[in-house]
């Protein structure tokens, strides 16, 4: 493929046409005619010998390949946003534009936060978009990272990309307040025993990893994807949790469980910012990271140590 033979204006119209499924709509979007609109898609099914957009009664849908390079498209589209925007300086105080980090639950309540606070208050012009961490992330991080301005995430799960620490946290066990057959203490037998009300991913169980490795093979009775909902899903019952100190402490107001350590050396979890080696050398990157690091080395000691 020789790309100094593409029209990049191409990438714009094709994100519109797969995404609208309507060639007049399509050129509003982006400030087309009809006309316009029209001959860009007939250069587009030249180009991929495919139709994209196949016309069933009386509207567009996506051909096979269409549906293929939708997600494509979009993701292409932010990285060249991304290059063409790139800046030699950058002044906080000044700019108005927006970040994406990609973050799951825990790290949008425990440190996303509190990056948002700082940033108000230093940056008013800067706008903060925390997404969830997709499934995929561990399987294409380089596409998700080059689509975004960071991943918030701890150290274990990915590698091979430029990181910055931000901050230490360690596991605890949640149990209902009242619960019958728990008093002040944890054992490995009721770990087996009892049910489990897991956060699982398919990147990330960190209760069945870290158990697993203990030889046991924990009761799940339910599954969440979102870290937040494990002190709900306690309440009243006779199950267990693993959950994150920090959270844990933020939660426990709104929630009647109890805190415990486990009954064994759990694994330490050290918060990350990843990013993409296209950024490394960004001024605006530079400031986001170094931001987010002075705000991790502000964040108060774990609670329990």
């Amino acid at each position: 493929m020789n790309l100094a033979r593409l029209d990049l204006n191409l990438v714009v119209a094709l994100r519109a046409l797969l995404e609208e499924r309507n060639v007049t709509r399509a050129g509003q979007r982006i400030g087309l005619s009809q006309p316009a609109m029209s001959a860009a898609l007939a250069r587009l099914r030249r180009h991929f010998d495919d139709a994209l957009l196949d016309r069933v009664g009386g509207h567009y849908e996506l051909t096979a390949l269409g549906q293929v390079l939708l997600d494509r498209t979009s993701t292409a589209y932010d990285v060249l946003e991304r290059l063409f925007s790139s800046q030699a300086d950058f002044d906080p105080a000044k700019e108005n534009r927006e970040f994406k980090l990609v973050a799951s639950d825990y790290a949008v309540a425990v440190f996303g936060a509190e990056l948002a606070r700082v940033v108000h208050e230093e940056a008013p012009g800067i706008r903060l978009r925390f997404t969830q961490t997709p499934p995929t992330v561990v399987d294409d991080t380089a596409t998700l990272l080059s689509a975004t301005d960071g991943l918030l995430m701890p150290h274990g799960i990915i590698s091979g990309f430029p990181a910055t620490h931000l901050y230490d946290d360690h596991w605890v066990l949640l149990v209902a307040a009242d619960h019958p057959d728990v008093d002040d203490r944890l054992t490995r037998r009721d770990l087996a025993r009892l049910p489990w009300v897991t956060y699982q991913r398919t990147y990330d169980a960190p209760a069945v990893r870290q158990l697993g490795m203990l030889g046991i093979e924990p009761r799940v009775e339910v599954s969440v994807d979102s870290f937040q909902l494990l002190p709900l899903m306690i309440v009243g019952t006779r199950r267990i949790a693993l959950i994150q100190a920090r959270l844990a402490r933020l939660l426990t107001p709104v929630a009647a469980v109890r805190l415990m350590e486990p009954p064994y050396e759990a694994v330490p979890l050290r918060e990350a910012l990843w990013w993409h080696p296209v950024h490394t050398h960004d001024a605006a990157h530079i400031w986001l990271r170094d931001m987010a690091a002075r705000v991790g080395t502000r964040m108060p000691p774990v609670p329990g140590e």
